[in-house]
């Protein structure tokens, strides 16, 4: 029996799309860098990323449209943070990719290992666990 591709998601290729687009910033990737471990009003953001108040205000408001962080009002300030544990994960991911050497110094998988990587991603999706995304193995 073959490995299951699953079926191309448009709308959720979208989705992702926006989300690499407003995280391929340098100053929005630092922001949400600060944000991943703790929340900040904006002047203080602000002041870490050396930037106009309006210019990080603006950064804010287009992270928050790829749904990367959240607000809390206090009075008259707000308070920004990132939407979940999945955004710092995104960055050390990215960081990963980034880091990893070109796709041609690993060995191919075999068709049996893939379908064995699949089976378990899948069983762990149906547990409710997190899956990590694998770099696609090439054959030289």
């Amino acid at each position: 029996m073959g490995a299951q591709v699953e079926a191309w998601d448009e709308a959720g290729a979208e989705r992702a799309i926006a989300v690499l687009k407003a995280v391929a910033d340098p100053t929005r990737y630092r922001l949400l860098w600060a944000l991943s471990r703790q929340e900040f009003p904006v002047g203080s953001l602000a002041e870490m990323v050396g930037a106009h108040v309006a210019a990080v205000s603006q950064h804010l408001a287009k992270l928050r449209t790829a749904g990367l962080v959240v607000t809390r009002r206090e009075g008259t300030r707000i308070y920004y943070r990132a939407a979940g544990p999945h955004v710092r994960g995104l960055l050390e991911e990215a960081s990963l990719v980034a880091s990893a050497p070109p796709s041609g110094d690993h060995a191919p998988v075999s068709g049996q290992e893939a379908a064995a990587v699949a089976a378990q991603e899948q069983a762990a999706r149906a547990a409710g666990r997190r899956v990590r995304a694998r770099r696609p193995a090439t054959a030289e």
